[in-house]
């Protein structure tokens, strides 16, 4: 419902009428909400945001199951409303790197359940797209699902269809926000009080994020747009130029709008080879170009609509069109797509365009309620791609407290807006890793890609003694995290006949030396740097009835014992997995994983905490070392005059003590399936902990650990990744968690996990080793019974204590039962595989208990 009238109060305001904004308003008001209010500071509905520059292609097909699903949902919802083109969508190869890269596409798709993917020769492409020159490609996928949407048709579709109050030429000058809720938005026509807000002004989301107080990472960046003049090779197809947006108000150039309303009567297509995409306008055609430097925006000065232009667009820049200034490719666009599509090498553009869209720092969304302020909510970073799907997630977030689709739940990990470190909200930072994120739109960006920018922000007490060691350095939530050491080179020749070789993409920035390291550990013993995990306090009366609210396991545990729990969510999704340690009567240290775990389940504590219990979150407070293996005892008990024998000190128990004389509480638990402990200390003690087990350990052969050997010892052991193997979108049940629930307790999600049961569980975890094969089948990659897709790998690497590939993945229950016989398709090949009881090694727990 289009209105001039701005309320006075609103229980939801939602501010940005593009294509995300209007979604979450829709799908907030199909699930009940009501009194909810849009306005944007732009005419209704070309607001002259990105979504109505935009033009509106979709391609649905990535290697993230979440941006998938939105995809998908978004382009059946669309298409039920009348706005959208399933003209299908094509992208080319012209490099054999490139044709792998397509594989990939078609083993994403199938394993997220796109329709009838395919993989297209050269011809089959220029049968569905005849502009192209075959010539000049090897093949290409075709998703027939993918298309285009109608951006403007599309907003006035919501405005019309969406009991809500939408309000153009409204301009947000402040957020209120009182005792660390939002209270109200200030507009240059009034004030709406309010329960809750949504920020969907991508663009201008660092902006709306700083009248709240928030440093919301969020970069534009231009990236260019020309639509040709009418060519004779299109000039069968129908044109309605002139009459699209005609009665509308338009800021800027109109014939922006004028073109993107024209629909394609051909495939999409994408050249990424060359960063490129292109479809038709009717009779002419458009082509988008990546092929040019980061055009980066200061997020803090988009500025606003006038006469002359839309504030998303920027004057079109001849120069990054006709020459090669992207730092990855050698041709300009002009000169791709002159040899791609030879009949526009001569037109004139009717049209050209430096069109503003966002990046985060790790290129996905950012969506969720946010940490600092109750009530205040974002949704950005959001293509037309995805719109609809994330307008669903975020508005079922909202009202049920689960994020999710029709088609259940999501995983929220990797989407979270409280997933960024601390430092990402510095304007230098987040501007830089999104123009880096732009360069990488179309980019084969190689397994374990590190950034060489912003480095060393985050180091832990150790960071010394590790360098010195030679550690490859990956960087993780911003932390220096070491993933094998140079100084264990030796141990490859000692191992040698249980380290097979990686070739091909499997085998890409990875090293023998993780082998070597996971081998070691299994028989001596490795100090392994877990600064990148958390610990959180909490203390105070009632502590104890608060962990057993929000923990799903039974938290009535004794003073110096060890409890693993989950959080989960109302609808029963796993939030985080969790160490509970009792330290006093009211004295409890949690602990979670690192990188996102500590803003997101931290933040969570926080909210669902009583007055009278205090939740610290210490990210980066301690320093902490996994001490792992059958030695790890024999090293412990030369550093300390505590009992460290398994009658003093138990598995699953803890202890405050000294190592040396460096103040520790000591966890006897594991995570590798090995003997050992974890030692928390504050950060300040760090390095002389490192020091004092490392000289007292030389005789014993200690060695540094890095995080590739933690994954592939975790993986034997059958211990979940939270963010990995468990997310929101799977209940402990299909997770293989039972034993963390105790349902005679009380604890948010145990109504859904009720319900969950009485249905019965249809999935479930399990893992699978190839059959003849030492390769590693790669995430994301399909799980096949009988030829069709039945599951996907969550996590896969190769077990070098059991000599098997190991993947896991989550199945139809009927298909979990050990010794089914499965294939899984990784890299174009088809593996046999086979459903394995877990754990993989030490089943009896003799390692871990001893």
């Amino acid at each position: 419902m289009n209105s001039t009238d701005l309320p006075d109060q609103s229980t939801t305001v939602v501010i940005g009428a593009g294509a995300v904004g209007c979604s979450v308003a829709y799908h907030l008001t199909e699930l009940g909400a009501e009194d909810v209010t849009v306005i944007d500071q732009g005419p209704l509905p070309v607001t002259g945001g990105s979504s109505v520059h935009a033009p509106g292609i979709m391609f649905k097909t990535s290697p993230s199951k979440v941006q998938t699903k939105a995809a998908h949902y978004t382009s059946q919802f669309l298409s039920d409303i009348g706005t959208y083109d399933e003209v299908g969508g094509i992208e080319t190869a012209r490099s054999e790197e490139r044709m792998d890269f397509l594989e990939r596409r078609f083993e994403w798709a199938t394993s997220y359940g796109l329709p009838d993917p395919e993989l297209l020769s050269p011809e089959e492409v220029g049968e569905r797209l005849p502009l192209v020159n075959e010539e000049e490609i090897l093949g290409g996928y075709y998703s027939p699902t993918d298309g285009r949407v109608d951006g403007i048709e599309t907003l006035q579709w919501y405005i019309e269809n969406t009991p809500a109050n939408f309000v153009g030429d409204t301009e947000v000058v402040d957020l209120d926000v009182s005792n660390g809720e939002i209270t109200s938005v200030l507009t240059d026509k009034g004030r709406i009080d309010c329960d809750r807000c949504v920020i969907a002004t991508n663009n201008w989301g660092y902006q709306t994020g700083q009248l709240a107080g928030l440093d919301l990472p969020i970069a534009p960046v231009e990236h260019q747009y020309v639509v040709t003049e009418p060519m004779e090779e299109l000039s069968g197809a129908d044109s309605a130029v002139g009459d699209n947006t005609a009665g509308l108000d338009i800021p800027g150039d109109r014939s922006i709008q004028e073109y993107m309303s024209e629909g394609p009567n051909r495939p999409v297509g994408r050249d990424q080879d060359h960063s490129l995409y292109f479809r038709t306008h009717g009779d002419a055609l458009g082509m988008g170009s990546y092929n040019h430097e980061a055009l980066s925006v200061d997020p803090e000065e988009m500025g606003r609509n006038s006469e002359d232009r839309q504030a998303s667009v920027r004057g079109f820049t001849k120069k990054h069109w006709e020459r090669p200034t992207h730092p990855g490719r050698d041709k300009s666009a002009k000169q791709a797509f002159d040899e791609l599509l030879p009949a526009s090498a001569d037109q004139e553009y009717a049209v050209t365009e430096n069109g503003i869209f966002v990046f985060t720092p790790d290129g996905m969304p950012a969506v969720g309620p946010t940490a600092q302020v109750d009530g205040l909510w974002t949704a950005l970073a959001i293509w037309w791609t995805h719109s609809a799907g994330y307008g669903r997630i975020v508005a079922e977030w909202m009202e049920n407290g689960v994020p999710r689709l029709p088609s259940g739940p999501v995983d929220s990990g990797g989407i979270h807006v409280r997933r960024f470190e601390p430092h990402a909200g510095e304007k230098d930072f987040f501007v830089d890793r999104g123009a880096k994120r732009y360069e990488q739109v179309y980019s084969i960006v190689e397994p374990r890609w590190q950034p060489d920018d912003h480095r060393g922000l985050r180091t832990s007490p150790f960071y010394e003694q590790q360098r010195d060691l030679g550690a490859e350095f990956v960087q993780s939530g911003g932390w220096e995290s070491a993933q094998y050491y140079e100084s264990n080179a030796d141990l490859v020749d000692r191992y040698e006949d249980q380290i097979p070789e990686q070739d091909g993409w499997q085998g890409v920035n990875r090293s023998p030396i993780q082998g070597a390291e996971h081998l070691h550990t299994r028989e001596h013993v490795s100090m392994f740097d877990m600064t990148t995990f958390s610990s959180i306090m909490v203390s105070g009366e009632g502590s104890g009835e608060f962990l057993q609210r929000v923990c799903s396991n039974d938290m009535d545990i004794e003073e110096g014992k060890v409890r693993y729990s989950l959080l989960l969510n109302e609808g029963g999704g796993i939030l985080a997995d969790v160490t509970v340690v009792r330290l006093g009567d009211d004295e409890y240290m949690v602990t979670t994983g690192g990188g996102n775990s500590p803003r997101i389940h931290g933040s969570w504590l926080e909210e669902h905490a009583p007055d009278t219990v205090s939740v610290h979150v210490e990210e980066g407070a301690k320093s902490t070392i996994g001490l792992w293996g059958p030695k790890s005892r024999l090293l412990l008990q030369r550093c300390t005059d505590a009992d460290v024998t398994n009658e003093g000190f138990p598995y699953f128990s803890a202890k405050q003590m000294y190592v040396g004389d460096v103040p520790v509480i000591a966890l006897r638990v594991s995570y590798v399936g090995e003997l050992g402990w974890e030692l928390w200390t504050p950060s300040e003690y760090g390095r002389r902990l490192w020091e004092t087990l490392w000289e007292a350990g030389q005789d014993l052969d200690v060695r540094p650990m890095g995080g590739g050997a933690l994954e592939s010892m975790r993986l034997e052991k059958g211990f979940r990744l939270w963010g990995t193997d468990i997310d929101t979108d799977s209940n402990p049940f299909e997770a293989g968690l039972p034993f963390a629930v105790d349902m005679d307790t009380d604890f948010v999600g145990k109504d859904a996990l009720e319900a969950a049961k009485e249905e019965g569980i249809d999935s479930r975890i399990t893992p699978l080793t190839l059959d003849d094969s030492t390769d590693i089948a790669l995430s994301g990659r399909p799980v096949l019974k009988d030829g069709e897709a039945i599951g996907y790998v969550q996590a896969g690497d190769y077990g070098y204590t059991i000599g098997e590939s190991i993947a896991y993945t989550y199945v139809p229950s009927q298909y979990a039962e050990a010794g089914t016989d499965v294939q899984i398709r990784c890299e174009g090949e088809l593996y046999d595989a086979t459903v394995r009881e877990e754990p993989l090694f030490d089943p009896g727990r003799e390692k871990i208990i001893r």
